[in-house]
């Protein structure tokens, strides 16, 4: 095996998908470009065109799969994505939910999953069609790259108004290369996986085949009482090379998870035992989900001048959960119990045309498209306790309490073109027409129980534009605006306030109206980038009441966001490298949705005004490495009131490893890292409006984990 040639910090040119494609990301090939360039510059060739990160217009973040595993245990999104600004990104220590994401300070509602940010794997949403979304079956051991697309250019991707993030996986090239890798940690946490990859030719022969394939599994006591999980997760991309003008690629994703739920802690229990988890003890609170499914994508060059893409996928998403409500509020006739039980089947179509040619003298591109994604779920609730001889038994399936089937639809044309106005200014400009379709079918129609069938319907123009100027090669400016629109998911529109029977289609979908400018600077081997934005949004969907790990919401008027978003990323004598981000986020209500108490003005919750992030690194090819970072987070309001916040917080991490090249075919690495290093007591993510004022979900100390990979190449 030949030693691997040095890196170059990919910052200056990488293959960007996210404003070519409004709806997927297709199967990029990399090459070497023809045009001159600098020797520290990588350039990855794209059909339909090559962008890069720098010259994109818009606020765009890309981090390496390589960077993400880079002394990492490699289980969450949120190990390694500190450096993009305007994320924020948080791990509850609670797998039954998910991690909490969101873009500047969209999704930051979402007591579980992901809201208000539209998320992608291989091109097949992990996005539902309502506009919910998951983490949990992304594989960080085959992640080739994350882009996260922030700002006005997200309405070009339909139900989401924060942002978009694009996981692409790795894929298969010569040399064939087995790899295998554990992790350890504290709280019992165990990593184990493997990982195929390689090709049958340099795929431009017709034939010619590409193969990754990869599985995990990990298992945890987890940091608090009644916090233990297990997750096992399936990734594969296969690519067969049909001919020397198309590409046919298989897609497949599996993940099984079963974790406990520790839920939330009033301000007092934080302090007395952030480790404990009393009603989840007493009602066994937990979550069960299992995830399958598959794609198929369709790439072919129709002539020099135009490219056609087809993407194909269904899957099936099963879930069971046990919630902490009282039997004395389930006995309502009306309640829908303590357990959910879901079975949601999805899939969906997504055609595009993408044509590269001139205007009169003006070099001018357009992708135009047609998104189909449509969703059907069984939806049933049982009560959480059973009568055994006359005693309640809690944490145990009873009976029935709702029956219902939910039918999501969506139908998206979309067109975004590029016009190279001027050697140096250049516009891009996109219009979406969303329709998302919603329908009910109630199937329990007991006693005071009602029927609560329903319908809705939500249609919105997304226009999206973009100006750009090149002041010099390395440094341009920008401006853009755009609208965004976010509808209610199945699962907000679930519940009503105070335990009422029914559907919630009092809830209505949110409009954002975003205007940024923004500047991009490259400074020797890296690259600088700003971006001032503020958002403005009507009928902002936010938690009206959430107890017992249920939430129900309300539409909040007006919200305004203001914010700035800092970054760099340097690169100092080849093997060294600096990483800053900072984020200001002005988030505030401009109308009061607090009832009596009158809260126009207050910070809206989950949201933290400033972020900080610094890393950095001695990373060569082989032998010794290391590396520290430290995260900065200030207060976050946990409540509409303001009355109850998490508070600031700052970490230190730090790791080192050793990489050995053994017989020019094998690779060892071993490293160990340990985090919050200072042993800081904090609050690593709140739940919105908790109506008994269990907000906290706590962070763990000072922890540590060790790991090793090992892979060998086949010459």
């Amino acid at each position: 095996m030949k030693k691997p040639q040095k890196k170059t910090l990919h910052t200056h040119k990488t293959a960007l998908s996210l404003l070519l494609i409004p709806a997927f990301t297709p199967g990029f090939t990399q090459a070497a470009d023809t045009q001159p360039k600098d020797e520290s510059t990588l350039l990855v060739t794209a059909k339909p065109t090559t962008v890069s990160e720098l010259d994109t217009p818009a606020a765009v973040s890309v981090v390496y799969g390589d960077d993400l595993r880079q002394a990492a245990p490699r289980i969450n999104l949120s190990e390694n994505l500190g450096s993009v600004p305007g994320l924020q990104i948080q791990n509850r220590q609670n797998y039954a939910q998910d991690l909490q994401l969101s873009v500047r300070g969209f999704g930051s509602r979402s007591t579980y999953g992901v809201r208000g940010v539209r998320m992608y794997v291989d091109g097949i949403p992990a996005t539902m069609p309502d506009g919910q979304g998951q983490t949990s079956n992304i594989d960080l051991n085959s992640v080739d790259s994350v882009e996260v697309l922030r700002g006005p250019f997200s309405a070009l991707y339909g139900n989401s108004s924060g942002g978009v993030v694009n996981v692409k996986t790795e894929t298969g090239r010569q040399p064939p290369t087995v790899e295998a890798s554990s992790y350890y940690g504290s709280f019992g946490s165990w990593r184990n996986s493997v990982k195929a990859t390689g090709s049958t030719g340099d795929g431009t022969q017709a034939g010619d085949v590409d193969y990754a394939i990869s599985a995990s599994r990990f298992t945890t006591h987890g940091y608090r009482d009644h916090s233990s999980a297990q997750k096992n997760l399936g990734n594969a991309k296969l690519g067969v090379r049909l001919n020397d003008v198309s590409k046919l690629t298989l897609l497949f994703n599996s993940v099984d998870i079963d974790a406990n739920d520790p839920g939330g802690l009033t301000e007092q229990e934080w302090r007395d035992n952030p480790t404990q988890a009393p009603r989840a003890d007493q009602y066994n609170t937990r979550k069960t989900t299992k995830q399958t499914q598959g794609g198929l994508r369709y790439d072919r060059q129709l002539s020099e001048h135009d490219d056609l893409s087809v993407m194909m996928y269904a899957g099936v998403r099963e879930t069971t959960q046990y919630q902490s409500i009282p039997v004395s509020a389930q006995k309502n006739a009306n309640h829908p119990g303590g357990v959910i039980q879901l079975a949601r089947h999805y899939q969906g179509i997504d055609t595009r045309w993408t044509h590269n040619g001139e205007l009169g003298s003006v070099p001018v591109s357009f992708t135009t498209g047609l998104d189909y994604e449509t969703m059907t779920e069984k939806r049933k609730g049982y009560e959480n306790f059973v009568t055994v001889n006359g005693a309640t038994v809690l944490g145990e399936q009873g009976n029935l309490r709702r029956n219902e089937r939910n039918l999501m639809w969506n139908l998206d044309p979309y067109l975004q073109t590029t016009w190279q106005l001027t050697d140096k200014l250049s516009l891009d400009a996109g219009m979406r027409f969303s329709s998302v379709y919603f329908d009910s079918n109630d199937y329990y129609i007991v006693g005071t129980n009602g029927d609560d069938s329903g319908s809705a319907s939500y249609h919105k123009w997304l226009p999206a534009a973009s100006l750009k100027y090149a002041v010099t090669d390395g440094w341009n400016i920008y401006t853009s605006a755009g609208r965004g629109f976010e509808t209610p998911t199945i699962n907000e529109l679930s519940y009503r306030d105070n335990g009422a029977a029914g559907l919630n289609f009092a809830l209505q979908p949110s409009t954002s109206t975003t205007v940024e400018v923004g500047s991009k600077n490259r400074v020797g081997n890296g690259l600088f980038t700003a971006a001032l934005f503020q958002t403005d949004t009507d009928n902002e969907i936010v938690v009206d009441q959430s107890s017992g790990g249920r939430t129900t919401y309300k539409n909040a008027g007006e919200t305004r966001r203001r914010g700035l978003e800092l970054s760099l990323d340097q690169q100092f004598a080849a093997d060294w490298r600096l990483k800053m981000a900072w984020t200001y986020l002005e988030a505030t209500y401009r109308t009061n949705v607090c009832g009596a108490n009158d809260c126009r003005g207050n910070r809206m919750p989950g949201i933290a005004r400033n972020m900080g992030y610094a890393s950095f690194g001695y990373a060569p090819e082989d032998g010794w490495y290391a590396g520290a970072d430290v995260h900065y987070m200030s207060d976050i309001q946990a409540n509409d009131q303001n009355s109850a916040k998490a508070p600031t917080w700052t970490t230190v991490g730090l790791n080192t490893g050793y990489k050995l090249h053994v017989r020019q075919n094998w690779l060892l690495d071993i490293w160990g890292r340990v985090d919050n290093l200072f042993d800081r007591d904090y609050v690593g993510s709140v739940i919105v409006n908790e109506g008994n004022g269990r907000y906290f979900e706590p962070a763990p100390g000072r922890n540590y984990g060790v790991g090793v990979n090992v892979s060998y190449s086949f010459q």
